[in-house]
């Protein structure tokens, strides 16, 4: 198969901890030929989309992992299964691009994840649709309705909606004098919703990231530890990351949200899990399957591929 990846420039990663990489490896295995591009190569003539792709071939070698060819611009319909592999943030870009995707799937491509699924479940916000699986959580602009909560709950974190990595995420006690600022801030003047959550001290066994695909997890998740003095459970942000099998009550989890992600087709998901509640479901571009490999002699790429090749062949 032709299959294309949508990602960031692929001389910018980290090939030891790269997930799009991983997958990319698994398809040149596989014998499938990989072309990449970006949102900005995207482009649509007459109702057909189409991208300037690049042949890419990809090396398990953490000095040289590509070659690429020369850009040619090439109908999204050549191509059998496009990745949407686009890191955050999930700005306008990246909604334009979920457009040109869908005409793509609409004639026939395989698209993961799905591109209105994409638009739909935002992974901050696609949480409150399964309450009884999340913390106690506030989305507002409202400055005094943050405070107040924050004050019900004692300890509270703050997130914007479209951010990643850990960035601009804070802590905040009843009466802290920062508040205020980075609220306004965050919310710019009260004209931005933001994500408050209680703060839940589970975070000290880690940050859990569980995988799914097609609602089905992985037997393990790779908790992610703060670094110490922080609270951010994120690998960006000096996490580590260890290894660990799934708890009764994380795959109770991943049965409540299934049937939604199959639904919707979302093939390939991330939970976020800290103690016993879903803080984030991530949709766009799903990491951690590098260290998860590593750890415990696994292939998530070949069983995401696995499904992808069955998926496939049902369209055709």
């Amino acid at each position: 198969m032709k299959i294309a990846v949508l990602m960031d420039d692929i001389g910018s990663i980290n090939p030891i901890k790269d997930s799009s990489l991983a997958m990319m490896l698994e398809a040149s295995r596989r014998g499938h030929s990989i072309y990449t591009f970006n949102s900005e190569d995207l482009f649509a003539q007459q109702g057909e989309a189409f991208a300037f792709a690049a042949r890419t071939m990809v090396f398990d070698d953490d000095r040289h992992w590509f070659e690429k060819d020369a850009f040619v611009a090439m109908a999204l319909t050549d191509f059998a299964v496009i990745l949407m592999r686009k890191d955050p943030p999930f700005d306008m870009n990246y909604i334009y691009a979920t457009y040109f995707l869908q005409l793509a799937q609409e004639q026939g491509v395989l698209v993961v994840n799905n591109p209105q699924a994409l638009r739909d479940a935002n992974e901050k916000l696609f949480v409150l649709n399964f309450p009884q699986c999340m913390p106690k959580t506030l989305v507002s602009a409202n400055g005094r309705q943050i405070e107040d909560f924050i004050n019900q709950q004692k300890t509270a974190v703050v997130k914007p909606l479209d951010g990643m990595g850990g960035n601009d995420i804070f802590k905040f006690a009843a009466g802290d004098e920062q508040l205020d600022l980075v609220l306004q801030r965050l919310t710019n003047g009260g004209k931005t919703a933001i994500m408050v959550q209680e703060f839940l001290p589970q975070i000290a066994q880690g940050d859990k990231r569980i995988l799914l695909i097609d609602g089905k997890p992985i037997d393990y998740a790779l908790a992610r530890i703060p670094k110490r003095g922080s609270f951010k459970g994120n690998l960006a942000a000096g996490a580590t990351g260890i290894g660990q099998p799934l708890s009764p009550r994380d795959y109770w989890l991943c049965q409540q949200i299934a049937p939604t992600l199959r639904a919707k087709g979302l093939l390939f998901v991330g939970l976020d899990v800290i103690g016993d509640y879903i803080t984030e479901i991530n949709v766009t571009s799903p990491t951690c399957l590098r260290e998860l490999d590593a750890q415990f002699g696994m292939n998530i790429a070949g069983m995401l591929f696995d499904r992808i090749e069955n998926n496939q062949a049902l369209l055709d």
